[in-house]
C-alpha cells in the first residue's frame, strides 16, 4: 500500500502548489557602511560569504554566481556633510547598486543583495522597479525590520540614512534619493507590507499610519500569527504586480537568536516565525528578488546571524521539511 501523505506535504499537493522552480542567483555585495553611526555592517557580505551562501544554494538545485561587491567608501576617507550624513556618497553607491540589479535581472538571474546597512535598498529596489517598469509592470515589497525607516530629513533624530530609505522608494524625503533612476514612486504604498516592528520614532509613526503601507507590529504578529500576517502581506504585494521584492533587516529578528546587527530591539521575530514567512515567500513563487542588510559581525557570536540568514534565505529558495 502507498504510505499515507499528512500534515504540511498532503496540503501542498491537495493544493497542487508547485514545486519552487530552478533560479540562477546572483550575489552581488554592498559594504555600505555609511547609513548608521555603529560601524560593522561593512563585513556584512563576508560573514554571508563565509556561512556557506554558494553551497547551500546550489544544493537546493539553483544555480549561483557571484558579482563581488560594488566599491562603497569607508567613512573615515569623508565627512557627513549637511543635511543626511553621507548623502552624496549614499547615492553614488546606490546607482551603482541599481544598475547591477537591473542588468542582473535582464540576464534571467535572481539578484541576491547582501549589506551593508539598510540604506542599500534604495539602490535595489530602484534596479527591480527601473526593470520592470520598462515593462509596464509594477512591483511589490516586503520589508522585514525592527524599525519603519520611514523617517525623513525633517523627522530624523540622526541624519541616517538607513533610517530612511523605505520612506525614499515610497516617494518621500530627499529628493537627491527620492529620484534615483529618475523615476519616483519606486513602489505603490498600498503593495508595501511592513512586518515585525516595534521601535519607531515618535514623528516618523504619524508618517507610517498616513502612508497607506501594510504595518503588521509585532504585537499583530502576536495576535494574527505569522500565517495570516503573511496571507494578507502576500495578497497586498501580488495586487497587480509582477511579483515582489524582499527587503529583510536582520533586526527585524529577535536579537536571542541574530546578536550580530547594530540596533538590536528585544521581542523580535523568532526562530519558526523567521522561517515560516520565508517558506511562504517561497510557496508563493512571486519573489523577484532578496536582500538581506544590517549583518554586524563585530556583534556577532561565532557568525551566528549570518549563518541563520543563510538558512532563511534557503527556505526563500524552497528548502523544506518534507
Amino acid at each position: 500500500m502507498p504510505k499515507s501523505k499528512t500534515g504540511a506535504a498532503a496540503l501542498e499537493n491537495a493544493a497542487g502548489a508547485p514545486r519552487v522552480p530552478a533560479r540562477h542567483l546572483r550575489l552581488v555585495g554592498c559594504p555600505m557602511d555609511l547609513g548608521a553611526d555603529r560601524r560593522g555592517v561593512d563585513m556584512g557580505p563576508s560573514a554571508i560569504r563565509y556561512a556557506g551562501i554558494s553551497s547551500r544554494i546550489r544544493a537546493l538545485g539553483h544555480m549561483f554566481s557571484d558579482a563581488g561587491d560594488v566599491p562603497v567608501p569607508i567613512p573615515e576617507t569623508r565627512r557627513p556633510g549637511r543635511g543626511p550624513k553621507y548623502l552624496k556618497e549614499i547615492f553614488k553607491a546606490c546607482e551603482r547598486l541599481s544598475r547591477r540589479v537591473e542588468q542582473s535581472l535582464t540576464k534571467g538571474e535572481t539578484p541576491l543583495v547582501i549589506g551593508g546597512d539598510h540604506s542599500i535598498a534604495i539602490g535595489t529596489i530602484t534596479g527591480v522597479a527601473s526593470y520592470y517598469r520598462k515593462n509596464n509592470e509594477k512591483i511589490g515589497l516586503i520589508w522585514v525590520d525592527a524599525h519603519a525607516d520611514m523617517n525623513t530629513p525633517d523627522t530624523s533624530p540622526t541624519g541616517n540614512i538607513h533610517g530612511m530609505p523605505l520612506s525614499a522608494v515610497l516617494g518621500m524625503g530627499a529628493q537627491q534619493l527620492v529620484h534615483l533612476g529618475g523615476f519616483t514612486p519606486k513602489v505603490s504604498p498600498e503593495n508595501v507590507a511592513l512586518i515585525g516592528i516595534r521601535d519607531l520614532d515618535p514623528a516618523e509613526k504619524e508618517i507610517v499610519k498616513t502612508s497607506g503601507i501594510h504595518a503588521f507590529t509585532m504585537r499583530d504578529v502576536d495576535e494574527m500569527g505569522m500565517a495570516k500576517v503573511m496571507r494578507v502581506a502576500l495578497n497586498a504585494v501580488n495586487a497587480d504586480t509582477a511579483g515582489f521584492h524582499l527587503s529583510f533587516d536582520l533586526d527585524g529578528l529577535d536579537p536571542e537568536i541574530a546578536p550580530g546587527v547594530g540596533t538590536p530591539v528585544r521581542g523580535g521575530i523568532g526562530f519558526r516565525e523567521a522561517h515560516l514567512l520565508m517558506e511562504m515567500v517561497a510557496d508563493s513563487g512571486r519573489m523577484l528578488s532578496i536582500e538581506a542588510t544590517e549583518i554586524n559581525p563585530i556583534l556577532d557570536t561565532k557568525n551566528k546571524t549570518a549563518e541563520l540568514m543563510v538558512e532563511l534565505i534557503a527556505s526563500a529558495l524552497g528548502k523544506r521539511i518534507l
